[in-house]
């Protein structure tokens, strides 16, 4: 099977598009076309698979580098038995001949719900915006596969899809035992991700010996405030590093935070950190979203602290640098339960299996086609 798939938002290196989905496709013996921000990223391709390069979409800037994305898919989709875009602004303008294959759009947020919290979108637009936004989502029903990432995100479409969790892979064996001393954080830092809150945590613990680490990039919305944290010592910001990377940083750390804030977009969302540090024996340290929390209490991994409260992550951080054997308990239970019901090769094996049956329908149905000619002045183009 020859699949081609498609990010311009985000990073190329995303966890849930390279390294759980790609992977798998790989690891089953098939062939990836990748077309992402390569370059804008800094990136270098994996040797697997053919690399496109397109400009990457950010803020209100998104138009060229769609324009650029379309024009790569309607060269490449013609070798491509599936079609597998991550970002819904793909979905508007598609090629007819990128249509006439079989295209899976992956939801991976609740969109509607989620543009009130990005910052690039004008607040008076957003009751505007999210008639059409829905309007987008059922036309993608009707006229593509969809898999989902959230079962709570069934409810905004007609039909039933099938559901890809944003799951981890988990090691039969936590990697190391939580230590004390620091506490990490692994994914995109905004506010409302709770940057704000772990950067004033990070105040509170520094002098008494606790390291706050943060890996991830930022929003321009807490940019600052981390750089003058990291200029006073009290916190340590890497950046982005790719996920394998970033979770091995994290392993043997005193817990693993997670802070999200109350937005409609994550209340019915399983933060795939908590589960990251989970799988790696970390205790963590939650707000009450409600999948986290609920996952958390039930399997006795962590606490739940309020949101927006820097003091309370503060003293639950303590009680956990204090008591290694508290520490290794929670994070004993954690990491039982991530291998129980969460680790990715066993929901790898159904989005293969997804693919491969589309793959089958479309080799059966479809007429081959012949590629559209790039328009000139394209920024697409392989590595």
């Amino acid at each position: 099977m020859r699949v081609c798939v498609c990010t311009v938002v985000h990073h190329p290196e995303d966890a849930r598009i390279l390294h759980r989905q790609i992977r798998a496709l790989l690891d089953a013996g098939h062939e990836v076309t990748y077309i992402a921000p390569f370059r804008a990223c800094h990136v270098t391709p994996w040797r697997q698979i053919s690399p496109v390069d397109v400009p990457r979409a950010t803020g209100r800037k998104r138009f060229a580098a769609v324009r650029a994305a379309h024009r790569a898919l309607a060269e490449h989709a013609a070798y491509a038995d599936v079609v597998l875009l991550h970002d819904p602004e793909l979905l508007v303008g598609l090629p007819r001949s990128v249509r006439r294959r079989t295209v899976v759009w992956d939801v991976h947020e609740d969109l509607p719900a989620a543009l009130a919290g990005k910052g690039w979108v004008p607040g008076p637009l957003v009751p505007l915006l999210r008639p059409a936004v829905r309007r987008v989502e059922l036309r993608a029903e009707r006229r593509h596969e969809l898999l989902l990432a959230e079962e709570a995100y069934q409810d905004r479409f007609r039909e039933r899809h099938p559901l890809v969790p944003n799951t981890t892979y988990v090691p039969e064996v936590p990697p190391a035992p939580p230590g004390e001393g620091r506490v990490v954080y692994v994914g995109q830092l905004s506010v409302a991700r709770g940057g704000l809150d772990m950067i004033a945590a990070a105040r509170l613990l520094a002098p008494e010996g606790v390291t706050v680490e943060l890996i991830g990039a930022a929003d321009p919305d807490v940019r600052p405030a981390l750089r003058d944290a990291q200029r006073a010592g009290v916190l340590r910001w890497y950046g982005f590093v790719p996920n394998d990377r970033a979770l091995r940083i994290a392993e043997g750390a005193t817990a693993g935070l997670a802070l999200l804030h109350d937005g409609p977009n994550h209340r019915h969302s399983m933060p795939t950190k908590v589960i990251e540090y989970m799988a790696r024996g970390l205790p963590v340290v939650t707000t009450p979203n409600p999948a986290a929390a609920k996952l958390v209490e039930e399997a006795g991994a962590g606490f739940v602290v309020p949101y927006g409260d820097p003091e309370a992550v503060a003293d639950a951080v303590r009680k956990l640098h204090n008591d290694a054997e508290l520490r290794a308990d929670l994070g004993k239970r954690g990491h039982e339960t991530a291998l129980a019901r969460y680790h990715w090769p066993i929901q790898a094996e159904s989005f293969v299996a997804h693919l491969e049956s589309w793959a089958a329908r479309t080799a059966t149905s479809a007429a081959p086609i012949v590629p559209e000619t790039p328009q000139p002045g394209t920024q697409a183009g392989a590595i």
